[in-house]
């Protein structure tokens, strides 16, 4: 039996906002708003009151062959490949009232970064071009994010809401955004179970996404959702090591006036290690955290992997 003392759970409680920033791709391709992966171990843990700071470095690189036919933007591409570095930033403050018993936090996210998107063959407005690319490099989107989390004995229930507003780095003329041109709202629910005496650890979050119109191309996601999860073990008051995954799933299809792909649906499925440090920062909680993840069953969309390394940290307490 690992040693798993309490105060290892007060560390760690900041840990629900290092893993709600949420995250940006490119527009339209059956790829939607949500940042699949954003929610790992203690996701459902009500937060610490106070300020904080959740600074979260991203990378993700993946590709699809000829045969996949994909609309980003104005253009109709095969055998697409995307880099995408990022480096998210998110202040919060969660309040020390509760709010139908639960702990309220809410947060905002934004983020520079960088997006390299190539394409074997590509069909657009202006003509029809062989080993098409381009690259941007700006701020994303805004993401506001608002949460309620409960917690008795071993268990926690969180429920949020999340959104995109429209304001990063887009055009629809480029393969290449940080922005996806057009909002959308996500809620959703999620349950940890962490044992204070074992140190075992589960946590899973579901979720919808609703996305409006795209009106730079008259183009519309369908409705999404997706599940985040990961299994974890504390090895000592700060060390904790897991398996995280996620999967996303397009309910329904793409549409619009200017959908020339069809009813476009997609899905993916990755998994992966975890490892995750507690720590102190002026006296308070703070905590590191970092996962990775290989993609796999995908369908109509880039399959790759994602690295992600979050850390939280404290700005101030309530007074």
């Amino acid at each position: 039996m690992h040693k798993h003392p309490n105060a290892a759970v007060g560390w760690l409680c900041a840990l629900l906002i290092a893993l709600t920033a949420p995250g940006v791709r490119a527009d339209q391709g059956g790829v939607p708003f949500w940042f699949s992966g954003q929610f790992a171990s203690l996701a459902a843990v009500p937060a610490t009151p106070g300020w904080s700071m959740v600074v979260a470095p991203y990378y993700y690189k993946g590709s699809a062959d000829k045969s996949h036919t994909f609309q980003t933007g104005q253009t109709v591409s095969g055998g697409l490949s995307s880099i995408a570095p990022l480096v998210l930033l998110q202040p919060g403050y969660a309040f020390e009232d509760k709010v139908l018993g639960g702990q309220p936090y809410v947060g905002l996210g934004w983020g520079p970064g960088n997006n390299r998107t190539s394409a074997d063959v590509s069909l657009s407005r202006p003509g029809f071009d062989r080993s098409n690319g381009d690259s941007v490099t700006g701020g994303t989107d805004l993401y506001p994010f608002g949460s309620l989390a409960w917690n008795k004995g071993n268990d926690n229930w969180m429920t949020y809401v999340t959104g995109d507003i429209p304001v990063g780095a887009y055009d629809a003329n480029r393969l290449s955004n940080l922005g996806i041109g057009h909002a959308a709202i996500d809620g959703g629910g999620g349950y940890t179970y962490l044992n204070n005496t074992t140190g075992r650890e589960f946590s899973a979050v579901v979720g919808v996404t609703y996305s409006w119109e795209n009106t730079h191309t008259n183009y519309k996601n369908g409705v999404d959702s997706h599940l985040d999860w990961a299994v974890s073990q504390f090895l000592s008051e700060n060390w904790q090591v897991g398996v995280a995954g996620y999967v996303y799933y397009q309910l329904t299809g793409d549409s619009g006036r200017g959908d020339r792909v069809g009813a476009f649906k997609s899905r993916i499925a990755a998994v992966g290690p975890e490892v995750g440090y507690a720590f102190k920062y002026n006296g308070q909680a703070a905590y590191f955290n970092i996962r990775g993840y290989k993609e796999f069953w995908a369908q109509n969309r880039v399959e790759g992997y994602a690295i992600f390394a979050t850390l939280s940290i404290p700005l101030g307490s309530v007074r």
